[in-house]
């Protein structure tokens, strides 16, 4: 991540607050901006040798970096990853901030990086449980995410995943396919879960090549997360949607543990709730691709 100059302190308000919830006092810390968030504002915090992440925004976004913390301990648990080590979150009276171990960190560029990058996802993915969703809701991206958990895999994607992006768009004007076609694909998706039943593996949930990376020791890390159990292909899948990993990530991951028939259609399912989201958030420019994929999955149902 680039920074941007200008170091600056943190407020007395957001110091305090700080060392209210993780014991570290960062009253004389100069923080750097870091560029690359699209949500969030973030910071480099420098405070003599050590050095901490920080992310800061409104006071009513305390829950979506309580449920970030969430998730990064729950992928740390699973020990598959470098995650950063969550010091603590909490809010002054007008911003909430999440505090994070600061890592050093690079892009994925080698055929190496891919087949360790890989050969953890496996291992992340192998950590499954009884149930599909999560304990707690949390979010995607800037938008609330629900995860009941429950046995059925399709109703819960069906449900808490594409309805409600599906819902959000039309509320904001985006109807048009969305409307005539979406409605019959919804009931044509438990179609393809009629022999697969995926296991509730656990899920990083969010895994754009910008949430990946390799550490200082060359470990794979993780960050940025919207966890819960589902189909480990929901994963793989968002992994493509935007390019950036190495082609040797795909050939290792797929040589430890295939995805089974139909992967290709699951794929295309899996990322029109990301593409739906990215419309939701960031508007118009992701309406054709959305069309795109609905009908094209429509008429690949039908059949």
């Amino acid at each position: 991540m680039a920074h941007v100059n200008h170091p600056s302190q943190p407020s007395a308000a957001l110091a305090q607050a700080i060392a209210h919830v993780s014991g570290i006092d960062v009253t004389r810390a100069l923080l750097q901006r870091v560029s690359g968030g699209s949500i969030n504002r973030a910071y480099h915090v420098h405070l003599g040798e050590q050095s901490y992440f920080l992310k800061c925004n409104g006071a009513d976004t305390q829950p979506l970096f309580e449920a970030e913390a969430d998730g990064l301990v729950a992928l740390a648990a699973s020990d598959a990853f470098r995650v950063p080590h969550v010091l603590g979150s909490g809010a002054t009276g007008d911003e909430a901030f999440l505090l994070l171990e600061h890592l050093s960190l690079r892009p994925l560029a080698s055929d190496d990086d891919g087949q360790r990058f890989a050969e953890a996802l496996v291992q992340l993915h192998r950590d499954t449980g009884v149930h599909y969703g999560w304990p707690r809701d949390n979010f995607i991206g800037a938008t609330p995410q629900a995860n009941p958990q429950g046995d059925g895999w399709a109703q819960f994607f069906i449900k808490h995943r594409l309805i409600p992006q599906l819902e959000l768009a039309r509320a904001k004007g985006y109807a048009g396919a969305l409307g005539r076609d979406a409605d019959a694909l919804l009931e044509r998706v438990p179609g393809l879960f009629v022999d697969y039943r995926p296991q509730p593996s656990l899920l990083h949930g969010d895994l754009w090549n910008g949430n990946a990376a390799m550490d200082d020791t060359g470990r794979p890390a993780i960050f940025d997360p919207a966890v819960y159990r589902g189909d480990r292909d929901a994963d793989l899948a968002m992994s493509e949607l935007f390019g950036g990993f190495p082609h040797s990530f795909y050939v290792a991951y797929r040589r430890a543990w295939p995805p089974v028939d139909g992967y290709e259609q699951r794929k295309t399912l899996y990322n029109l709730y990301h593409v739906l989201n990215h419309l939701n958030l960031f508007g118009r420019g992701y309406l054709g691709q959305a069309e795109r994929m609905i009908r094209g999955l429509y008429m690949e149902l039908r059949r």
